[in-house]
């Protein structure tokens, strides 16, 4: 046994309020766990999406009562909630599918995944997908 393997602490019992909250994780481990956590969202909000759907392509009179959930509201729910809550299923939609073209690629070409490529390619994942929410957040909220 070498002297650095000596020097290592030794975790047997991970404190989750002591240990999780200064540690560290990289890019691509956020990019995981995002991807996952897309993926919760997209599948939990598919009634939300039919419904929207449903509204938007039935006929006129439904699209005008569509557009109109989201300056007015539905019910209780006010109109800005609504489309906070399709800016998380827009968020959703481009991370999972920029975070997949991420995952295809690396598996396309498995030889030259390096640790490097990983950090590079997570971080314009995430780049790219918060960039493009942000458009689409402003279109959403009547930026322009």
């Amino acid at each position: 046994m070498t002297e650095l393997a000596k020097k290592r602490p030794e975790f047997r019992n991970i404190n989750a309020l002591k240990d999780l909250p200064t540690y560290r994780m990289p890019a691509a481990a956020w990019v995981s766990i995002l991807h996952r956590i897309s993926g919760v969202i997209m599948f939990v909000l598919l009634p939300f999406i039919v419904w929207m759907l449903d509204k938007s392509l039935t006929s006129e009179i439904s699209f005008d009562a569509f557009t109109a959930a989201f300056r007015a509201g539905v019910g209780f729910v006010p109109g800005w909630f609504l489309k906070l809550t399709v800016l998380a299923l827009i968020w959703a939609y481009l991370h999972h599918f920029v975070a997949g073209l991420r995952h295809i690629w690396m598996d396309l070409s498995h030889s030259a995944v390096t640790k490097e490529f990983g950090k590079s390619s997570a971080i314009t994942t995430l780049v790219i997908s918060i960039a493009l929410a942000v458009v689409l957040g402003a279109k959403l909220f009547g930026l322009y």
